[in-house]
């Protein structure tokens, strides 16, 4: 297969058991981990937790990534498009609230395959927001909640920091699709949310004007109410931090607090990171659970 799947366009062929393209993955879907996860979104969450397949391989090349070892370097296996499908079904049937897709895009062929029957619980999309819009609309259907980052709106600080200066309009014309599917969020009576749009932002340290911006962006794009906003502030120097001085270090107190007032301003209906989750133990541990056996 001749990929062009995400905004790279890089055309690579990938096949079985061959990695290839920007994302360096194979045709097959390659996956670290599924498990129920607690640490997203409590209308995601909920009590139960959500059903979260963790992808290899990334479009995305952040220097600050906390899931390095499965976006850049590559750790996970192979499963086929059945295994997949019964990864869905095992995760459900232990109670998962919804499918829970992380870093889904260079395998979006796969997942199609695999969701070709519709589940019983929602499908969620979390991403990184860099998407193609023909990909998207593929998905039309298929998903009913989109969990898109927009990291930044600097074409500078997208350069530098994602190896994407196109990120900016890239993202916001990915999310505004994202809205057109899956239309106003809807939760249900226990407070989890069956369909709509939430919108990440992580901020980053010195990053209190992108975060501004990003606010802005999105009070000023939808109406209130209509997307719901998450204030990320788990921030630590992983990955190829310690390459980039400005942002080797950790948030401080004052950020997260400037960012939060900022957010509450604005009125954006959503949720706000408690500053202690920034702390390497919330970074899953990336062992396949769940990939080969139930």
């Amino acid at each position: 297969m001749l990929c062009d799947q995400c905004p790279r366009l890089c055309h690579a062929r990938r096949e079985e058991g061959v990695p290839g393209g920007v994302c360096a993955m194979p045709l097959e879907p390659v996956l670290a981990r599924a498990a129920l996860h607690f640490w997203e979104e409590p209308c995601l969450s909920g009590t139960r937790g959500a059903g979260t397949v963790f992808f290899s391989g990334c479009d995305l090349r952040c220097v600050f990534c906390q899931n390095s070892a499965i976006s850049q370097a590559g750790f996970g296996r192979p499963v086929t498009t059945e295994r997949l499908r019964e990864i869905f079904l095992e995760l459900i049937a232990r109670g998962a609230h919804n499918i829970d897709l992380v870093t889904p895009t260079h395998f979006t062929h796969a997942i199609l395959e695999a969701l070709r029957e519709p589940l019983e619980v929602p499908v969620v999309w979390n991403t990184g927001g860099y998407e193609r819009l023909e990909t998207l609309q593929r998905l039309e259907g298929k998903v009913q909640v989109y969990l898109p980052d927009l990291k930044y709106l600097d074409r500078d600080r997208a350069a530098r920091y994602s190896a994407a200066p196109d990120y900016p309009e890239i993202a916001t014309a990915a999310i505004r699709e994202m809205f057109r599917q899956a239309g106003p969020c809807v939760f249900d009576g226990d407070g989890l949310l069956r369909q709509g749009v939430l919108i990440r932002h992580l901020l980053l340290p010195g990053g209190l004007p992108e975060a501004k911006a990003v606010m802005d962006w999105v009070a000023g794009t939808f109406p209130r109410g209509s997307v719901y906003f998450s204030l990320m502030s788990q921030y630590i120097p992983l990955g190829r931090a310690a390459e980039f001085p400005e942002i080797h270090r950790r948030l401080r107190r004052s950020e997260i607090r400037a960012a939060q007032e900022y957010m509450a301003a604005l009125d954006l209906p959503g949720f706000v990171q408690d500053p202690d989750s920034a702390d390497g133990e919330y970074v899953p541990d990336f062992d396949l659970t769940g990939v080969t056996f139930s």
